[in-house]
């Protein structure tokens, strides 16, 4: 089997669950095999959209996911509507990657339904496409979830390869196949390229991924920055990233956000959505155990404008009240009066609750030291420069006057 694998380089498989949120709701229903089923927002309000589709629903329908729920109904009267269940889709999710780690520990999950799985020691399992069947086959038997499988020399193209087929697709692109299938797609089918990028490379004659290849390093470098660059490195199936394992523990925002019932212009009805924001945000962040010092709002005005606004804070939160707080602050000090259509509250930056130091206020200790966060950063100091590190001042002060 090892002659199977390359002697340099490595062996990546891009794993994609199939149209994650309905197989889930199948999984546990199997009433709704073979139906038109969709997941999506309360249809009596205006966020009345579909988060995702089933390939019945898409490939028979026209069913897309951000389309009006009355538009889905109307191209499709029998469809099957399903409000979401997160708890589900993150139970789910769980097992998928616990059943990805049997076959390879270099495991980087990149989203709730698609990971990286890095196989290059893994010949004694058989070869890749062995692999990837054993997988495919093993999910689809045990949970019931079906996937797209990419197997490629690096990550990008590997994410490339499981978009090529789907559902139930494996697809093995090399390097060397890169001119061939992916140069003549359209630029914008290019991972890592949306809308608006797609638009600045039309706009320097940039229609496909084969033109993006071979333009010039400099004039993409003048457009798009330093992304440019690695954008046309990826054009030529170049990627260096590893797989990382360590990747899902590196949260770079928790955020929530609500579309209203209606336009809104009384303040105190904004705080108390706030108040609401706040609490499920700060959850989230107990519950992955992070903390943030900077936090987001997002206003959205009727007539779709939206703005960010954020600050930084000396030190880091994860309480509701104080999440709540600073919102409130930033709404009171960026609102224009507006009707508000939508309000969101991010914490950005957020970074591992036990690699979070407290700067120390001398002028508040006794009451920064009833908070848990300041107790684990003694007990790290501590931990790291042994116990006389901290000390109270009253012990300090008694032993100057012990000496004195």
């Amino acid at each position: 089997m090892k002659s199977m694998y390359p002697k340099n380089g490595r062996v990546i498989l891009h794993v994609d669950c199939n149209a994650f949120f309905c197989s889930c709701e199948i999984a546990r229903d199997p009433s709704l095999e073979g139906k038109a089923v969709v997941v999506a927002g309360d249809p009596k309000e205006r966020k009345g959209i579909v988060l995702a589709a089933n390939y019945i629903a898409k490939n028979d329908f026209g069913i897309y996911t951000t389309m009006p729920l009355w538009e889905a109904k109307k191209k499709c009267p029998q469809l099957v509507i399903l409000k979401p269940d997160f708890d589900l889709y993150r139970e789910m999710s769980t097992k998928v990657f616990q059943f990805l780690a049997t076959f390879s520990p270099i495991l980087e999950p990149a989203s709730i339904d698609e990971g990286y799985l890095d196989i290059t020691n893994c010949y004694s399992s058989g070869t890749p496409l062995q692999i990837a069947q054993q997988i495919q086959k093993g999910l689809l038997e045990t949970l019931k979830i079906p996937v797209s499988i990419g197997i490629a020399p690096n990550k990008f193209l590997a994410k490339m390869a499981s978009d090529l087929k789907k559902p139930l697709g494996i697809t093995i692109l090399r390097k060397r196949d890169v001119p061939k299938i992916l140069w003549p797609l359209p630029v914008q089918a290019m991972h890592g390229i949306g809308e608006k990028t797609a638009e600045k490379l039309k706009s320097i004659g940039v229609f496909t991924i084969g033109e993006l290849a071979k333009t010039e390093k400099g004039v993409l470098k003048d457009l798009l920055g330093i992304t440019g660059v690695y954008l046309q490195e990826r054009a030529n199936g170049i990627d260096h990233r590893p797989v990382d394992p360590e990747a899902v523990l590196k949260f770079k925002t928790i955020g929530h956000s609500t579309t209203l019932s209606h336009n809104v212009t009384e303040e105190h009805t904004l705080i108390e959505v706030l108040r609401k924001l706040a609490y499920s945000v700060s959850n989230r962040m107990k519950r992955k155990r992070v903390v943030s010092s900077t936090i987001q709002i997002t206003i959205r005005y009727a007539d779709f404008q939206t703005v960010t606004r954020s600050k930084k804070l000396l030190n880091p939160f994860q309480e509701p009240e104080e999440i709540f707080e600073y919102a409130v602050k930033l709404l009171k000090q960026h609102w224009n009066g507006d009707p508000v259509r939508l309000l969101g509250i991010t914490a950005l930056d957020v970074l591992d609750k036990k690699e979070s130091i407290k700067q120390l206020d001398l002028f508040s200790y006794e009451e920064d030291a009833k908070d848990e966060a300041l107790l684990n950063a003694i007990e790290q100091l501590k931990r790291k420069f042994g116990e006389g590190i901290i000390q109270p001042v009253s012990e300090l002060l008694n032993k100057e006057n012990n000496h004195s």
